[in-house]
């Protein structure tokens, strides 16, 4: 997976993979909602974690138990495949609990 820019379309198709996930703009973003603010807090750690491994880090907005990740390649100025496979490894530590 490199980190060429993802056209709109190939974008869409990846999104359909990732239901929560919404494009706008440059980005991807999905918001998760915890049961407690604790939760959500300890998603935001095993995420950091995630993000560590892979050198690609997302967009993090805390607030209560609303957990929202926003995602782009920043240094491509705009969504590449770090960006889709980052948002299925963030969904399936969401789905953790």
């Amino acid at each position: 997976m490199g980190t060429a820019l993802l056209s709109d379309d190939e974008i869409a198709a990846g999104l359909r993979e990732l239901p929560g996930w919404t494009h706008v703009g440059a980005s991807i973003s999905r918001t998760v909602e915890a049961p407690t603010f604790l939760g959500g807090i300890d998603l935001v750690r095993r995420v950091g974690e995630a993000a560590e491994r892979v050198n690609h880090h997302p967009d993090i907005d805390i607030r209560w138990r609303r957990v929202t990740f926003t995602l782009s390649t920043h240094s491509e100025g705009g969504i590449t495949h770090k960006d889709l496979a980052l948002a299925g490894q963030i969904d399936r530590l969401a789905d953790q609990g």
